[in-house]
């Protein structure tokens, strides 16, 4: 059995979990990391949060090469 770090839930179990699974405490829902030896860490969730980033980043960089074709449309129409 394992405790959270963040309720000190200390009935986790983690004996069908492997070094490196996320799982969630039952007690306050916090995401997980069994790093294995009934020990557990918060989740490093910024691998999630770098790829949503990443693709914010993408589809901003089309919107502005949207508006500089939106441009060159105008100055040719004239």
């Amino acid at each position: 059995m394992a405790t959270c770090p963040e309720c000190e839930y200390d009935e986790i179990d983690t004996e069908e979990f492997e070094e490196g699974d996320r799982l969630s405490c039952p007690e306050c829902g916090k995401q997980l990391a069994y790093l294995g030896n009934d020990e557990v860490d918060f989740a490093d969730d910024d691998d999630d949060d770098d790829l949503d980033d990443d693709e914010e980043e993408v589809e901003e960089e089309d919107d502005d090469d949207e508006d500089e074709d939106d441009e060159e449309d105008e100055e040719l129409d004239e």
